[in-house]
């Protein structure tokens, strides 16, 4: 398998008056045209993880790896200029929330639109169609109503569709979505997981999938990454997550609510030491 992103040895960190956080601590993997899935509590550098391979650390953080690489191109090195011609074209992100994704103040059509025009040289009329049959792509109903609506008018779900129509429109090479259904009804998840795994597959795309409900990446990613405290703990076949190896990996699997299982006490994960050395 060609692989499309090689990271090796990523570290993200952020002076404070206290000290230095790391919040990533040498992370390394390879992605081809797969689903990746990163997983792990709220604070173990998913997201951050995520942020620095989009080139969207904030200013006062550190971004340094021994290879930072997105199918030949040196992320590290590249331009502020070269980032954003990539962010949108070849490198898309989906982020949690639609509400706080979104610009409030323009209606949904003109967003998509925006980013078609943005890295395309298209007519408004053009921008238009594509937009539209990218809505009705991520089975929008009535995709000519929404176009006009403004985030705030359509649903938590239909306004994460409409992100992900957006991310896609142009066509890129690698997705990254950060807890993508997160802020959505289980039935809603599951259609938006429909979606993405449809669109992925018919793009021939990579995908990183960030998420922390192990049940939800061992079935919809091929490969799943585990992440303690900034560190890869384990790497496996998503279909094999039931019989990981490390201790961090069995708590969490432990810690999911069986039914018709007595659950009482409710399991607690025992961090260790060791497993942020």
């Amino acid at each position: 398998m060609t692989a499309l992103l090689t990271v090796e040895k990523l570290k993200v960190s952020y002076p404070t008056r206290t000290g230095v956080i790391e919040a990533v601590r040498g992370v390394s993997f390879t992605l081809g045209k797969e689903r990746l899935g990163i997983v792990g509590e709220s604070g173990s550098g998913k997201s951050q993880t995520g942020r620095a391979i989009m080139g969207l650390t904030p200013k006062h953080g550190i971004v340094t790896a021994d290879r930072l690489d997105f199918n030949g191109i040196d992320l590290l090195k590249a331009s502020a200029g070269e980032r954003r011609r990539l962010r949108g074209k070849r490198i898309a992100m989906i982020l949690q929330d639609p509400k706080y994704s979104l610009d409030p103040v323009m209606t949904i059509g003109r967003q998509i639109s925006e980013t078609l025009r943005t890295h395309e040289k298209i007519g408004k009329a053009e921008a238009r169609e594509r937009a539209l049959a990218m809505l009705e792509a991520v089975q929008i109903r009535d995709p000519q109503r929404v176009y006009d609506l403004h985030p705030h008018e359509v649903s938590g779900g239909m306004g994460q569709r409409a992100m992900i129509a957006m991310m896609l429109v142009a066509g890129p090479e690698l997705l990254i979505a950060d807890e993508p259904t997160s802020a959505l009804d289980v039935t809603v998840q599951l259609d938006v997981l429909r979606i993405m795994d449809r669109l992925v597959s018919e793009r021939g795309m990579g995908l990183i999938f960030v998420s922390h409900d192990l049940r939800l990446v061992s079935s919809f990613c091929d490969r799943v990454i585990v992440m303690y405290a900034g560190k890869i703990v384990e790497e496996l076949a998503a279909a094999d997550l039931k019989h990981a190896q490390h201790p961090y990996t069995q708590g969490l699997l432990n810690c999911m609510p069986e039914i018709g299982a007595s659950r009482h006490p409710l399991p607690v994960l025992d961090r260790r030491p060791e497993w942020a050395a």
